[in-house]
C-alpha cells in the first residue's frame, strides 16, 4: 500500500434544533487507575526495561468529565452519553422488566431513554475500585450507588447492573444470559435471564440516553498486519502473540515489539480490550453463521478459546494473598468455570472480564477461584495496542451563524503544516457518502456534501478558518448546516478517524 502525505480532513456537522453535539465515534474512557504494580503490590512506576514497566498507571487516556445537570441526570462529556443520576436501589429488576420499563420511562423532559449496552456500562467503570476497601467501581460523587445488604440477602459486592446485550451462547446447563456489570468487584459476566439460584433473577438498572453510536467498531484493515479501530482511535496488531504468557512477559512482549515500523506498542487497558469485544459471536454461540471467538473475523486468533490479558490490575485478589496479585483478562472464548470432577462450565459467556493471577502455577488453582470457581489460567494470550494520534477537536465561534457575518472554525491536534479540509452538507445526519481520499470512510452527513476553503495547522497543531456565512434574505427559512471532523494519517489513512460534532443554525 502507498504511503499517503498526511493531511486533515475536518468535517463539521451543524443541525437545526439539537442541544447537544453528536459524538459518533467512540471514545475510551481511561481506567482511572494511577498506581503501580508488580505480581504482589504496589511499586514504585518502573522505568523503559524494568519489569512489569508499561502498565495501565503508565499510560495517560481520556480522563472521566461528567457533569451534573441539576435535574437527575449525569452528561458523560467524553462519551456523549447522559445516565439517569439514582436508580431504584431497593427495587431490582428481571432482565425482562428492566427493557420493557425503557418505552416508559421518562426523566428531565426526555423519553428516549434505553437500557444501555454493555460496552456503555462499562464506559462508567473506574478501576481504583476495591470490594476489599469498600471503593465502589463507579464514581459516587456523580452517580447513585449502594452495596449489597446482608440484611436483605445479598453479598457486598451484590452491585450488579443489566446491559442489554444478550449473550449468543449459553451459560451453565443451556440457560440464557445477559451480560452485565458489577460495579462492587469491577467484573463483566452473563449473567442467567431466567433461572437463578434463587428464581428469577434482579439486578439494579439505570438507563442511558444520547450517542447511539458508542461501541460500535469501524475497523480499518491497513494491510501491513495492523488494523485500526476508526471509533475509537486505537491501531491494533492483527495478530495475537502467538503463545501464552503470565502477566509480567505479557507486558515485557508488547513493549518491545517492533512492527509495522512503528515501535510505540503497549499492552492495552481494561477498557481498551473490552472494545473490541464483538458481542454478536461466542465459541457456542446458539446460531452457527456467528460460532466463533467474540472478536470481529478480522483479526487473527491463535485459538479460538483464549483469554487475554489487559495492563490493569484489578484489586479483589483473595484475602490470602497480595493486593495487587491480580490482573484483569477478557475473555474472547468461553469464561469457564470448573465443575464437579474438574469439568469446565461456561459459566460467565465469551466476552466476560475477569481476573487472574499474575504469575503461579495453575495447577495451584485446579478447583478454580471466587464463588463461581472460574478457571484459572495464568498464562494467557496479548494482543498490541498504540495510539494512532487521531483525537481531534473542533470549535466554532460565535456558536451561532449569523447570515453575512464572520464565522471562525478552530481545528485543533492536526499535526503543523497539515492542511485541514471543510466540508459541510445541508440535508441531514446519518450513514452518508463514502469520500474517496479516505478510502472509503463513510461520512455522517446524508448527501450532497460540499467541500470549502482549507487552512494549514500551526506549528500548535491549530488550523483556523474565518468564513462569511451566506447573506440569505429573511424570506429564506431556517437551514440545517452539517459539519463532522475526520483524520486523515497514515498509510493507507490508517490512522483516519471522524471527530465529534457541532449544532447550529443558518
Amino acid at each position: 500500500m502507498d504511503l499517503v502525505p498526511p493531511f486533515v480532513l475536518m468535517t463539521l456537522l451543524f443541525c437545526i434544533g439539537q442541544a447537544d453535539a453528536q459524538q459518533l465515534d467512540c471514545p475510551i474512557v481511561d481506567s482511572g487507575q494511577a498506581t503501580c504494580y508488580d505480581d504482589l503490590d504496589v511499586i514504585a512506576p518502573p522505568t523503559e526495561g524494568q519489569a512489569f514497566f508499561g502498565q495501565d498507571a503508565q499510560h495517560a487516556g481520556e480522563d472521566f468529565h461528567f457533569t451534573d445537570n441539576g435535574d437527575g441526570t449525569i452528561s458523560d462529556e467524553v462519551t456523549g452519553l447522559m445516565w439517569q443520576q439514582m436508580p431504584d436501589l431497593y427495587n431490582k429488576s428481571s432482565y425482562d422488566a428492566a427493557l420493557a420499563g425503557e418505552s416508559s420511562f421518562t426523566l428531565a423532559g426526555y423519553s428516549d431513554w434505553r437500557l444501555p449496552s454493555v460496552k456503555e456500562l462499562y464506559s462508567l467503570i473506574d478501576h481504583t475500585g476495591s470490594s476489599q476497601t469498600l471503593t465502589p467501581y463507579i464514581d459516587t460523587n456523580y452517580f447513585g450507588f449502594r452495596w449489597g445488604d446482608v440484611n436483605l440477602g445479598e453479598r457486598t459486592i451484590d452491585v450488579q447492573y443489566w446491559s442489554s446485550t444478550e449473550y449468543v451462547g449459553r451459560i451453565f446447563q443451556g440457560d440464557e444470559a445477559v451480560f452485565g456489570v458489577n460495579f462492587g468487584d469491577g467484573r463483566i459476566k452473563g449473567y442467567p435471564r431466567y433461572n437463578g439460584p434463587t428464581g428469577l433473577p434482579v439486578n439494579f438498572v439505570r438507563y442511558v440516553r444520547g450517542n447511539e453510536s458508542y461501541g460500535e467498531n469501524q475497523f480499518y484493515d491497513n494491510g501491513d498486519g495492523t488494523i485500526t479501530d476508526l471509533a475509537t482511535g486505537l491501531m491494533w496488531t492483527q495478530a495475537d502473540s502467538g503463545v501464552d504468557l503470565d502477566w509480567e512477559d505479557a507486558l515485557a512482549w508488547a513493549g518491545n515489539l517492533n512492527f509495522a515500523g512503528r515501535g510505540d506498542w503497549r499492552l492495552p487497558n481494561s477498557k481498551e480490550l473490552q472494545s473490541l469485544v464483538d458481542y454478536t459471536r461466542a465459541p457456542d454461540a446458539v446460531s452457527p453463521g456467528v460460532i466463533g471467538p467474540a472478536i470481529d473475523p478480522v483479526f487473527q486468533m491463535t485459538t479460538d478459546e483464549s483469554w487475554f490479558w489487559t495492563s490493569t490490575t484489578l484489586l479483589e485478589a483473595p484475602l490470602t494473598l497480595s493486593t495487587g496479585s491480580h490482573a484483569v483478562y477478557i475473555c474472547f472464548g468461553q469464561g469457564f468455570g470448573v465443575g464437579a470432577g474438574g469439568n469446565l462450565i461456561n459459566v460467565h459467556g465469551a466476552g466476560a472480564q475477569r481476573s487472574d493471577p499474575k504469575s503461579g502455577n495453575p495447577a495451584t488453582w485446579s478447583g478454580g477461584f471466587g464463588p463461581q470457581n472460574d478457571e484459572v489460567r495464568i498464562f494467557n494470550y496479548a494482543r498490541a495496542v498504540r495510539d494512532s494520534g487521531m483525537r481531534m477537536a473542533l470549535d466554532l465561534a460565535p456558536a451561532s451563524l449569523q447570515r453575512g457575518q464572520t464565522a471562525t472554525l478552530t481545528a485543533n491536534g492536526a499535526a503543523s503544516g497539515e492542511t485541514v479540509h471543510f466540508v459541510y452538507g445541508l440535508t441531514s445526519l446519518g450513514n452518508g457518502p463514502l469520500v474517496a481520499q479516505l478510502n472509503g470512510l463513510q461520512l455522517d452527513i446524508l448527501a450532497p456534501t460540499l467541500l470549502t476553503q482549507t487552512a494549514v495547522a500551526d506549528l500548535n497543531g491549530q488550523a483556523i478558518l474565518q468564513t462569511l456565512a451566506p447573506n440569505l434574505p429573511p424570506s429564506v427559512p431556517p437551514l440545517d448546516v452539517h459539519l463532522q471532523a475526520i483524520v486523515r494519517r497514515g498509510i493507507g489513512g490508517s490512522e483516519s478517524m471522524k471527530s465529534h460534532t457541532v449544532s447550529t443554525t443558518l
